[in-house]
């Protein structure tokens, strides 16, 4: 039953369907099952296949919008019920699509699931210029720094960006992600981590802030 619901959900948000993935996020809850494990088992696997499909020229933006507003609403659902520590401050996060970029469904993708993990996020959009990063790092006290780029002339800003926000908090983790960069790229570029899609920001963030 539960692999049913969640397969539910990841159907519903592929599909765009908004109240078939209201519908099997209220089952989660009334089944009694783990909100976040339906987030990411259901949610953001059903994001990662329009992901791939867009990737292949089978989707196109209007219909992963509707993905995106299928996943929304499950998830404005789920998140009131994930188990969190009350003792455990939430880790800040600052979010944004480099100078140049103005594509930020990813970026919007990897804010929804990092909310939904129990982060703290400061979207700052796209369009961000390196100064607009340091300052609000600086402002913020954040713990990570994430950016996230489509185009090659965009990505470009990432290791002075880096750089900075280094200077003004050394601790702070940074995290690049999106369509032009690899692991080798970001290794180059100085960034403690990398991630090819959402659900792995997610999971790669978890893994760096339990160094700190």
């Amino acid at each position: 039953m539960k692999q049913e619901i969640f397969d539910g959900l990841a159907e519903a948000v592929v599909s765009g369907d908004t109240e078939k993935a209201e519908k099997f996020a209220k089952e989660v809850i009334s089944n009694g099952l783990d909100a976040y494990e339906a987030i990411m088992d259901g949610c953001s696997k059903g994001m990662g296949i329009v992901s791939q499909r867009y990737e292949a020229g089978e989707m196109y933006v209007p219909e992963i919008l509707c993905s995106a507003e299928a996943m929304n609403v499950a998830i404005e659902i789920l998140k009131p019920h994930i188990k969190a520590d009350p003792a455990v401050s939430p880790k800040k996060v600052v979010l944004g699509v480099t100078k140049g970029d103005v594509h930020e469904i990813g970026k919007n993708l990897v804010k929804l699931l990092m909310e939904a993990a129990g982060f703290k996020v400061i979207d700052l959009g796209r369009d961000v210029s390196t100064e607009t990063f340091v300052e609000t790092v600086k402002r913020e006290d954040a713990d990570i720094c994430a950016m996230s780029a489509l185009m090659t002339t965009s990505m470009i800003f990432m290791p002075e960006t880096i750089k900075q926000v280094k200077k003004v908090k050394p601790d702070i983790i940074t995290m690049v992600g999106g369509g032009p960069l690899s692991p080798d790229v970001a290794e180059n570029y100085g960034a403690d981590g990398y991630a090819k899609d959402a659900a792995t920001a997610v999971k790669i963030a978890k893994k760096l802030v339990g160094d700190i």
